[in-house]
């Protein structure tokens, strides 16, 4: 009988020596630590809505261009993404457009004037056609340059915090040199919208986040 109680004793250590050996350690794994962003050194590529932007010598009487970002915005055309931050500056809205592939592409719209199709020179049907053919030497004048054809597409649009986004049809243009670009806008039920910007370097703009 002793015998009996001594070999349960024994397995019954053996069991819980087992048990120790193999339980997994349930500690909470350690918080990941993330890098501490740099606030006086940030980029153009990290403004958001809620930033003071600040255009080195593209306001009014080549003063700094400021304003507070409002609205967040951003674009698919395809493979093609960008990103427009707008707010309010001297009675009117501007935004800045910050994308491109390899490099990065900043271009700044704050031309008050409201441009029509026939200010252009520039019918619907002629923008069908290009966009129909697809062809980057399409060009028109305007404005004493040379606009060149390069992209006409579906585009959706996601403004902050909406699940969904918005879809219509643009035509895109720019200068032969690459520095003025012109878009064209058309949504369902509303009139063309024409706007054009003007390319900054990327140093130009300086971010500065309320803390």
């Amino acid at each position: 009988m002793l015998t009996f109680t001594l070999v349960a004793i024994l397995g019954a250590l053996l069991v819980i020596v087992l048990m120790n050996l193999f339980k997994k350690d349930r500690k909470p794994l350690p918080t990941p630590i993330r890098p501490v962003e740099d606030l006086a050194n940030l980029k153009v590529t990290d403004a958001r809505t809620g930033d003071v932007l600040s255009v080195a010598g593209a306001g009014d009487r080549m003063t700094d261009l400021d304003y507070t970002v409002d609205r967040g915005t951003r674009f698919e055309a395809g493979s093609r993404t960008w990103v427009e931050l707008s707010g309010p500056y001297q009675e009117r809205r501007v935004s800045l457009r910050i994308g491109g592939d390899e490099e990065v592409e900043v271009f700044l719209h704050a031309d008050p004037r409201k441009i029509t199709l026939e200010e252009l020179g520039v019918s619907e049907d002629d923008l069908a056609q290009m966009d129909e053919r697809q062809n980057p030497a399409d060009s028109f004048d305007f404005d004493g340059a040379t606009w060149m054809y390069r992209l006409s597409r579906e585009v959706q649009a996601w403004r902050d915090n909406q699940p969904a986004p918005t879809g219509f049809y643009y035509w895109e243009f720019f200068t032969q040199d690459g520095k003025r670009l012109l878009g064209i806008k058309k949504t369902e039920g509303e009139p063309f919208t024409v706007t054009l910007s003007t390319w900054l370097n990327a140093g130009d703009v300086t971010v500065y986040r309320k803390t």
